[in-house]
């Protein structure tokens, strides 16, 4: 093709999809690490302060319904970039440094594990960069084998060769930072109050933004909070925290230290936010703000919900998720219908005039953007989750997963399904379903199997025929177990 042509070639693409040079919106994707639903204010948290994304919330739209497509980290992270579900992605865990299994003392032997993302795969940038977006990526990865340290990018898999036309590795100013560098390194850090320090990883998104012309961007921000280490050196925060916290409170400084991850992510947020409206560019850009996973069941909690990361009940892979476009979106709007991660390949896909084929679990919510009541046809959203957790001391875990109790209990491999307001669970062990209707029951309190045989048959039946229609790996007989 010759320079010419190149020059013109995304107009023409996004003419043919019927989208205009004039209306492809910039695009800025703000990715979170472990936070749960009801971590923020603007989705009823009074524990924690987080100004920066309630304004976002106040200025476009929260959806209420919004999940994970995962309740982990790194098939969640592949399942958004590709628009497919863990199932058909074959990526459902974490990457690992090197191929194997899971040692987990139980009747059923995991998938091997999935170690890099293929680049067979057309992801979200290579899509939008096809189409004359300046793609850029700044944060946490984990879409490799840990190259040379714990989270290091692939010069062969890393974001640059899944499409980013620019990125750099930074930890920034999470706990990865220092964590490894001793007690002296942990230490807190006296600043003045409502000081923060530097994050790495906001200041080099700024500076991207800051050297913008006229071509569209993606530009993808992916924080490492609040995953753990849970640890801030922030005094002031912690302890503004830890006052604000009942003295009986239970957790009490663990929680301290995570009320203040959260406010520092919130206000790396809006430190990004802010240099968006400098540049200029804060008009005429989707923001879209959400998380990889559920909370930690340590520190999150995740309550009205049931369960946590890793597991797919509600408090696993229900997520907070916010959209902010001026003169799009309407401020101030909730929007309750179902949308999940696979959703954003399409969507950023239909705005910028590009193709997504190769998307097929992912549903443009363009017309929700638009209009939060909009009519949608009814779909199943699948996830799939056939391995067990945690990988050391499984044993000594609590069997029972319930809402807020502060505990890593045992996940064991399932799936599951949600269509309309039914969800079910399918457990591989002992083959055992679980019903529940979320209209009214959210925390998934009161399983429906044996009283509705009808939909648990029909909900069964398509989460079955689903998995065995993208070649679904299923968890098989272990075999080094001996009860």
């Amino acid at each position: 093709m010759s320079p010419a042509m190149k020059s013109v070639f995304p107009l023409l693409l996004a003419l043919v999809l019927g989208v205009s040079a004039a209306e492809r919106p910039n695009i800025l994707l703000i990715f979170a690490d472990d936070l749960g639903w009801s971590d923020l204010g603007c989705y009823g948290s009074a524990r924690f302060h987080t100004p920066h994304l309630d304004k976002l919330a106040k200025q476009g739209m929260r959806f209420t319904q919004a999940y994970a497509a995962a309740p982990i980290c790194s098939a969640t992270r592949a399942a958004l970039l590709t628009g497919n579900s863990t199932a058909r992605n074959g990526f459902e865990f974490v990457v690992k440094k090197e191929p194997g299994f899971q040692s987990v003392p139980a009747p059923l032997r995991a998938p091997p594990f999935t170690i890099d993302l293929a680049l067979n795969h057309t992801t979200i940038p290579e899509a939008l960069g096809a189409a004359g977006y300046d793609t850029a990526f700044f944060g946490k990865w984990h879409l490799n084998a840990h190259h040379k340290r714990y989270l290091g990018w692939s010069p062969t898999h890393g974001p640059r060769a899944q499409g980013f036309a620019k990125a750099t590795e930074d930890f920034g100013s999470h706990p990865y930072s220092y964590w490894g560098k001793g007690k002296k390194a942990r230490a807190f850090v006296d600043l003045p109050e409502d000081e923060f320090p530097t994050d790495g990883v906001t200041e080099r998104a700024i500076r991207f933004l800051e050297q913008r012309g006229e071509d569209p961007f993606f530009l993808m921000v992916s924080h490492f909070f609040v995953h753990d280490p849970n640890h801030t050196r922030i005094r002031w925060l912690h302890d503004r925290q830890l006052r604000e916290l009942p003295e009986g409170a239970s957790r009490r400084r663990e929680l301290a230290h995570y009320g203040a991850m959260v406010t520092t992510l919130d206000q790396h947020v809006g430190e990004l936010l802010a240099g968006l409206e400098r540049a200029g560019k804060a008009d005429s850009t989707l923001v879209v703000f959400t998380s990889d996973n559920g909370g930690h069941p340590n520190y999150a909690g995740n309550a009205p919900l049931r369960g946590s990361k890793w597991n797919l009940y509600e408090g696993g892979i229900r997520v907070p998720f916010i959209a902010r476009w001026p003169g799009v979106v309407k401020e101030g709007s909730v929007c309750k219908a179902p949308v999940w991660s696979p959703d954003l390949f399409p969507t950023f896909a239909e705005l910028a005039g590009a193709k997504s084929s190769t998307a097929r679990d992912g549903a443009s919510i363009v017309p929700l953007l638009r209009n939060s009541k909009a009519r949608r046809p009814g779909r199943a959203l699948v996830w799939h989750f056939p391995y067990y957790h945690p990988e050391t001391r499984y044993l000594e875990r609590p069997d029972e997963i319930g809402v807020d109790d502060g505990e890593t209990s045992k996940t064991k491999p399932h799936s599951a399904i949600r269509v309309g307001d039914w969800k079910l669970l399918h457990f591989y062990e002992d083959g055992r379903n679980e019903l529940y209707n979320l209209a009214g029951d959210m925390a998934e309190a009161r399983n429906l199997a044996v009283s509705n045989p009808k939909e648990t048959k029909l909900l069964r039946g398509r989460l079955t025929k689903y998995l065995e229609d993208v070649e679904a790996r299923l968890p098989t007989k272990n075999p080094g177990f001996r009860n």
